[in-house]
């Protein structure tokens, strides 16, 4: 559980900071917001143990 939301994590930063860093870098639009609210549910449900 825990690899995933690094994952997820590492892919909002990257969807956050890549088109400043890569201009080349795709738009993510609201992608990012899905992604970090994904990681913290994620985070919650493994901090409970429901998962």
């Amino acid at each position: 559980m825990t690899t995933v939301i690094i994952v997820i994590v590492v892919l909002w930063l990257l969807g956050f900071f890549g088109q400043r860093v890569i201009p080349s870098f795709p738009k993510t639009g609201t992608w990012i917001h899905t992604l970090i609210v994904i990681a913290i549910i994620l985070l919650i449900l493994d901090l409970l143990k429901i998962i």
